[in-house]
């Protein structure tokens, strides 16, 4: 069996402090260039993976045989991975691929969002969750008790693009780095207003009529107060080590912030746009001294997929052939 995931940018939590009854609530955008991985029947356990991503798929397997009975005797090969701790939503993505695959290989009926309870994830927030389920644009409802409820979803137009900038600096908090801070920041009321109300009233509309320039400016306002929730924990609005990134996407691109806790930062921009803008922002940080991953990321409106690998080989084959 393959598997092939999104990946995710983080746009942003609303209300930390939970005023309502419920914390946080989170948007983002899935994007194509997720992880892909083979998950076969074996004789063994046996991983093929490096790092962090090898200990996140034997504590899968271990959770899965604890509660589905599902044994220990497979080979899981990555062939393809989300740089872990950039802002990109890697350890749900795998967590939920290989959690996914040994259910569809055991006859196994589950949802999404329960395999995601029973794995430990959206505990902060179901953007990620969401993103291997449906793709697209997500907005969920908060944390109250358990995975936060899908609120709004709908297709990324497909002409819109990011402009990604990964400076080479410091990975982003993990999840025990994160723990203490997500347990007592509280954040800023008056902000949690204003980013629900420019949500509300502005992003969402922008989107649905596919109006790149308000959705911008709605993203860049909303990116800025998400920054005075965090701004004690990360030396201000953004990191100051992504700053000249987001300086440069603020000038060239309709909307920008940094997904999650970064380094990764993003500008969104017209598809026709992409090959020149990619040019000028190499030249913009070989000018500065840093070196980046520059990259387009192309919005994914479809969630993961599990595919026998004959049925994949022979997509894979017809995209290749234009069929």
């Amino acid at each position: 069996m393959m598997v092939e995931t999104p990946r995710r940018l983080h746009l942003g939590l609303i209300d930390p402090s939970g005023s309502l009854g419920r914390r946080f609530g989170a948007l983002g955008v899935s994007l194509e260039g997720g992880y892909r991985i083979r998950v076969a029947p074996g004789e063994k356990l046996e991983i093929k993976a490096e790092g962090e991503d090898r200990s996140t798929v034997k504590e899968v397997i271990r959770k899965m045989g604890s509660y589905f009975g599902t044994g220990t005797r497979y080979l899981i090969k990555i062939e393809r991975a989300i740089p872990r701790h950039v802002g990109l939503g890697s350890t749900t993505q795998l967590t939920l691929a290989v959690g996914s695959s040994l259910a569809r290989l055991n006859g196994i009926e589950v949802s999404v969002e329960r395999l995601a309870e029973i794995l430990g994830r959206g505990k902060n927030g179901g953007v990620g969750v969401y993103a291997f389920a449906y793709g697209g644009f997500i907005l969920d409802g908060g944390v109250r008790k358990g995975l936060p409820p899908l609120i709004f979803r709908d297709d990324f137009p497909p002409e819109w693009r990011f402009l990604l900038i990964i400076p080479e600096v410091k990975q982003g908090l993990d999840e025990k780095e994160e723990e203490p801070i997500m347990e007592h920041v509280s954040g800023s009321g008056r902000a949690a207003m204003e980013i629900s109300h420019r949500i509300l009233l502005g992003l969402l509309p922008a989107l649905k009529e596919k109006n790149i320039r308000e959705f911008g400016s709605h993203l860049n306002a909303i990116q800025r107060l998400v920054g005075k929730h965090f701004e004690a924990y990360q030396g201000g609005e953004f990191r100051e080590d992504v700053k000249l990134a987001v300086e440069f996407l603020s000038e060239k691109t309709y909307g920008c912030g940094q997904s999650s806790w970064g380094p990764t930062t993003y500008g969104l921009i017209l598809r026709e746009e992409a090959r020149e803008l990619i040019a000028e922002a190499r030249d913009y940080m070989r000018e500065h001294g840093i070196k980046a991953r520059i990259e387009i990321g192309i919005p994914r409106n479809r969630g993961a997929e599990l595919t026998g690998e004959d049925s994949f080989l022979r997509r894979i084959i017809n995209d290749v052939a234009g069929v």
